[in-house]
C-alpha cells in the first residue's frame, strides 16, 4: 500500500486540483493569450540553469510561429562535452555557464540522441519548466545520456484539442529544422560564408542541438496526458516517413497514459477513487480539453483501441509502457501494450507495485524508491534503440 505521506499528499492534491478544474469550466478562450497558455501561475517554476552544477545544463527556448509560440526547455548532460578521445575533449568546469557556446570544428564533443518529453497535468495544468518536470527530465537526461527537449504545449480550456497534439508535432518538426539548419551552416562555414541569421542578427541555429543532438536517434516520452501526445506524434511520424528526414523516431515511452473509453475496464471500476487523479477529475479534464461538440470518451485522443485509428499498429515504433498498481487508468494502457505485441512490436510493460499515477514524475514530492528504479529501467530499455553500439545495458 502507498505510504501515509503519499495518501496525505494525494488528498491535498485532489482537493486543490478539483477546485482549479471547476474554476476553469467557465473560462473563455477570448480571455486567453492568442499565442496560447503553456503554464499556470500556481505551478512552481524551476529557473533554467546553464551550469553543470548537477551534471545537466538547461536553457529555455521560445520558437515564434504564426499560429502560436512554442515553449521548449533543453536539458544537456555534461557527458555531451566529452569526445571519444582526450584530444577532442571539451573541458567545462561544473560551475561554468555553457550559454550559447558552440564548439569549433573537430572539438564538438559527443552527439547524443534527442528525447522529446511531454509533461502531464490532464491537458489543463503543468508545464515543461515546473519544478517536478525539471527534476524528472534531469534524471532522464543523465541516466539515458540524451539531450532532452521538454515541450511546453498549449493548455486547455483556452486551447482545446487538437492544439496540444499539434504542438507535439511542431516540436518534432522543429528538431528536424534545426538539424537541417545546422548542416547548412556547417557547409557555409567550410566555404567561408556567414551562417544563417534572423532579422536581428541572431543565429537561427540552436547551438546545443547543432553541436550535440542526433535527430536520427529520436525518442518520444510522454507522462500521463503527455503520453497521449507522444503516441499521436509517433503516429504522425510513421505517416510522414522519410519526409521527416533527418529525424527518425526510434522508440517511444508511455508513462501511465491518460487513456479512457466509454466501456469501463476493471481498474476503472475498482480504482475509480484512486490516489491523485481519480476518475471524476479526469472526466472533468477531458470535458475541458475536447471541443464541446467532440466530447466523447471514445475520441481518438482518448481511446487508443478504437478501430480505424491509423496507421496500422504494426508500423508503430518500439513502445515501452509504464503503469502503476494503484492507477485506475492502468488496464487500458496494458491492453494497448498487448495489442502492439500481437503485431510484433517490441512493447514491454513495466508494472510498479505500491505505485500511484505520476509516481515517477512527482518524485520531488513523493520521494518513492520506485521513481529511481523506473528511470533506471527506462534507461536500460531505451539504450537498445539509441546506442550506436547496439544493445547497451550500462548507465
Amino acid at each position: 500500500m502507498p505510504t501515509v505521506a503519499v495518501k496525505l499528499y494525494s488528498f491535498l492534491f485532489k482537493f486543490t486540483v478539483k477546485h482549479r478544474l471547476q474554476s476553469r469550466i467557465g473560462a473563455s478562450p477570448d480571455e486567453a493569450d492568442p499565442s496560447g497558455v503553456t503554464s499556470r501561475p500556481e505551478d512552481g517554476v524551476a529557473p533554467a540553469n546553464p551550469t553543470f552544477s548537477d551534471g545537466v545544463a538547461t536553457k529555455d527556448i521560445h520558437v515564434d510561429d504564426p499560429r502560436a509560440s512554442l515553449s521548449l526547455r533543453l536539458f544537456l548532460p555534461e557527458t555531451a562535452l566529452s569526445g571519444s578521445d582526450s584530444k577532442s575533449r571539451v573541458r567545462v568546469n561544473r560551475d561554468d555557464s555553457y550559454g550559447g557556446y558552440s564548439p569549433p570544428a573537430g572539438r564538438s564533443g559527443r552527439r547524443l540522441p534527442v528525447l522529446l518529453q511531454f509533461h502531464g497535468g490532464g491537458f489543463v495544468s503543468g508545464s515543461n519548466n515546473s519544478v517536478a518536470n525539471d527534476v524528472f527530465c534531469r534524471r532522464i537526461a543523465k541516466l539515458c545520456d540524451v539531450v532532452v527537449v521538454a515541450v511546453g504545449y498549449r493548455l486547455a480550456p483556452e486551447n482545446r484539442y487538437p492544439a496540444a497534439f499539434e504542438d507535439g508535432v511542431r516540436a518534432l518538426h522543429w528538431v528536424g529544422k534545426q538539424a537541417n539548419l545546422a548542416d547548412w551552416s556547417r557547409s557555409q562555414w567550410k566555404v567561408g560564408r556567414d551562417t544563417m541569421n534572423d532579422n536581428f542578427g541572431a543565429s537561427m541555429v540552436e547551438p546545443w542541438l547543432a553541436a550535440h543532438g542526433d535527430p536520427s536517434r529520436c525518442v518520444l516520452l510522454g507522462v500521463s496526458c503527455g503520453a497521449n501526445i507522444a503516441d499521436y506524434v509517433a503516429r504522425r511520424s510513421v505517416e510522414a516517413g522519410k519526409l521527416l528526414d533527418p529525424v527518425k523516431v526510434v522508440a517511444q515511452i508511455l508513462m501511465y497514459p491518460f487513456f479512457i473509453g466509454s466501456v469501463p475496464t476493471k481498474s476503472e471500476i475498482k480504482l475509480a477513487n484512486s490516489y491523485f487523479y481519480d476518475k471524476a477529475m479526469c472526466l472533468l479534464a477531458w470535458k475541458l480539453f475536447l471541443p464541446e461538440e467532440e466530447v466523447n470518451l471514445d475520441h481518438p485522443a482518448a481511446n487508443p483501441l478504437i478501430p480505424g485509428r491509423g496507421p496500422p499498429l504494426k508500423c508503430m515504433p518500439p513502445t515501452l509502457t509504464v503503469v502503476a498498481e494503484h492507477d485506475w487508468m492502468r488496464d487500458r494502457a496494458i491492453a494497448y501494450s498487448e495489442e502492439l505485441r500481437k503485431v510484433n512490436v517490441d512493447a514491454p510493460l513495466l508494472d510498479y507495485k505500491d505505485a500511484v499515477h505520476e509516481f515517477a514524475t512527482l518524485d520531488v514530492l513523493l520521494k518513492t524508491p520506485q521513481a529511481q528504479a523506473c528511470a533506471e529501467d527506462i534507461a536500460i530499455w531505451v539504450k537498445k534503440y539509441i546506442s550506436l553500439r547496439g544493445h547497451e545495458f550500462s548507465y
